[in-house]
């Protein structure tokens, strides 16, 4: 993967996401994966059976290491922004909070993602809620327009994590707030997982240093960081998943050299502050 540029992992990303978009979803990216069916990994995550039910049927593909709507205190008449908004989860869950007086938009840059958000959207009935097309790096929304930003497992796949904060801080209105679920590492990655792009797609290659993460958020100019929740991200789940398996049958990697990369890797949620 060291040899790969941003836009090619970008594009094998966009590639793996758009085959989950047109199938009825397979987590790849959750940090509960397991064999099991979207709403089982979405309650392990912390969803409640109402969230899960108030939404579209499709719009749940159980993707996701956490629950960033249920952390970003959003209020009635609030615009909120969805950093990869895939079939439109969290965003119908945040449509919910915001009410007909609130906006909430998503940004995708799968165009099958979008596609398959907009008929849930329309299914659903959904009037204060779009989707757009666009990266997470160069996002197609107006400077300081938002009040909340959610992301949920997508910045980890992002290669210039640093530009993806700056964008976000960039689209907030001053005192807006950011709430991110996403994976991080708490030692490095042994060389056989850097180098797998397999496993970049599945959340993994792809995470950086707890620090670095913090780092790069702070430097974007949020400030009160602080990890309301940080978890093991376990790694036997993930064998128990098709998508899990290729992954490690793709890094070759021992009995005793996966269990290094499991405890390495964290499930985490984030809060940070644009000053007012």
């Amino acid at each position: 993967m060291k040899n790969m540029q941003d836009e090619e992992i970008k594009n094998v990303v966009r590639a793996r996401y758009a085959g989950v978009a047109r199938q009825s979803g397979s987590c790849c990216s959750s940090a509960c994966c397991g064999s099991a069916k979207p709403q089982a990994i979405s309650k392990k995550i912390g969803y409640s059976e109402e969230e899960m039910q108030a939404v579209p049927s499709g719009s749940n593909l159980g993707l996701g290491c956490g629950n960033p709507t249920a952390l970003a205190e959003i209020k009635a008449g609030d615009t909120v922004l969805d950093l990869g908004s895939g079939a439109g989860f969290d965003c119908f869950l945040a449509a919910a909070k915001v009410g007909p007086t609130g906006r909430v938009i998503g940004v995708d840059m799968t165009e099958e993602m979008v596609a398959r958000a907009r008929d849930n959207a329309a299914k659903g009935g959904y009037r204060n809620v779009e989707f757009r097309l666009g990266e997470i790096e160069k996002l197609p929304v107006e400077d300081g327009s938002v009040d909340v930003i959610i992301s949920n497992c997508v910045i980890n796949l992002v290669p210039n994590k640093e530009k993806a904060f700056q964008e976000a801080f960039r689209t907030l209105r001053p005192g807006g707030r950011l709430m991110v679920s996403d994976i991080v590492l708490l030692k490095e990655l042994p060389n056989f997982v850097k180098e797998s792009i397999e496993a970049y797609v599945g959340c993994v290659a792809g995470a950086v240093m707890l620090e670095a993460y913090l780092n790069a958020m702070r430097s974007a100019g949020f400030k009160d960081l602080t990890v309301v929740e940080e978890s093991v991200f376990p790694l036997d789940c993930v064998t128990n998943d098709p998508a899990g398996k290729a992954i490690l049958q793709s890094i070759k990697g021992s009995a005793e050299e996966i269990k290094k990369v499991e405890s390495s890797i964290a499930s985490i949620k984030v809060r940070g502050l644009k000053p007012a």
